[in-house]
């Protein structure tokens, strides 16, 4: 099968891309914005082709000829809810009937409530944008789906790691910047999902016989591991040879009000505001963009204030994060799809940690070798 990849220089579309061309019988046909996106799937000769993922006369021509597509593509709130409708009219026009949708688990919140699996209802009342858009895009996307008579696989990975992935990068950096934390003891629930793991998912949803007994419908997929934050920090540390005490152990989270910038936007992404924002004058629109730009710059540092030790950095979503309880189940993947995940979490973060200490040997000690 030729499998189009909509999104293929990101984490997951550039791993896709990798899989499908080096250990699979299928072709990979990367699909980018624009050229420059191009330096990690172009060093392989693949048929690369150029489309933007809102435009559906471009996209329906970089489909053609393809047997199915994988849309990875990242954006903001407004785009991420826009990108499914346009997806399923472009591979309607292509003749193209299979579509996998990387959605996320985050359409249950990143505290995801004990009990939750596929049949609990979503809802738009988060506190994050992302999660909010998300569940915007699935709505779309099934309803599309069903517009068009197509087979539509939505998978929703959680905490998605490995090699070039920024939650290995980031708790390596936050570990050497002594700035990393734990909620408590660390015993909240990752719900990690090993990159190859998760191209297991979408190859099993590619190539599965019957996908009218198993499409149009949403999947969580997760590794068969219980892993804590604690778990995924600990190899981490080990490997920069960072104590364990170092992490810094919080046992209240701060609140997380929003700023009158933050405010601004989320109104901003809401489908009525997207429908009424080409009223208004272009000069209009930037002005108010830099306006709003200045309310949010911080102040300078104070050149006479010594520096403070370095403080956990502590994000709404790290917060939410660290508070689950609940270990997302795949048993509708296992028993549809016969998705078993192949990499243990152990072997994936081994993978993860190798690549890191090739891509950024700045973060690891050096290594002292006396001269006989």
């Amino acid at each position: 099968m030729k499998i189009a990849i909509i999104g293929s220089n990101g984490f997951v579309g550039t791993r896709l891309v990798e899989h499908l061309h080096l250990d699979s019988p299928h072709t990979a046909v990367p699909i980018v914005r624009q050229p420059s996106s191009l330096a990690l799937p172009a060093r392989f000769a693949i048929d690369w082709r150029l489309a933007d993922a809102l435009d559906s006369d471009s996209l329906a021509a970089a489909l053609h000829g393809c047997d199915a597509v994988v849309h990875a593509a990242l954006g903001d709130p407004d785009q991420i809810t826009r990108m499914p409708a346009v997806l399923c009219a472009a591979a309607a026009r292509a003749g193209l009937r299979r579509i996998v949708y990387l959605s996320s688990a985050s359409v249950h919140g990143q505290d995801i409530p004990p009990g939750t699996d596929e049949e609990t209802p979503l809802h738009t009342r988060h506190s994050l944008d992302y999660n909010n858009a998300k569940v915007r895009a699935e709505r779309a996307l099934f309803a599309a789906a069903r517009r068009h008579s197509l087979h539509v696989y939505a998978l929703r990975p959680g905490v998605v790691f490995g090699p070039r992935s920024r939650w290995i990068t980031d708790a390596a950096q936050a570990l050497r910047d002594g700035v990393a934390w734990l909620h408590g003891d660390g015993s909240g629930i990752c719900n990690t999902i090993y990159i190859d793991n998760l191209v297991h998912a979408i190859r099993l949803c590619l190539e599965h016989s019957d996908p009218a007994a198993t499409a149009t419908r949403a999947y969580l997929v997760a590794d068969a591991e219980t892993v804590t934050w604690a778990d995924f920090h600990a190899p981490v540390a080990r490997a920069l040879e960072v104590p364990a005490e170092a992490i810094h152990r919080v046992e209240h989270l701060p609140a997380f009000p929003k700023s009158f910038r933050q405010r601004v936007d989320q109104t901003l992404s809401r489908p009525w505001a997207q429908k009424l924002l080409p009223a208004f004058p272009h000069k209009l629109k930037q002005n108010t963009k830099k306006i709003l730009a200045t309310l949010s710059t911080p102040p300078p540092p104070d050149a006479w204030t010594i520096p403070a030790a370095p403080r956990p950095v502590i994000t709404e979503e790290q917060a939410l994060l660290q508070q689950c309880r609940w270990k997302i189940p795949h048993a509708r993947a296992t028993g549809l799809l016969a998705y078993h995940p192949p990499v243990t979490f152990a072997e994936g973060m081994a993978r993860s940690l190798a690549w890191l200490s090739f891509a950024r040997p700045d973060l690891f000690p050096e290594k002292v070798t006396s001269i006989k």
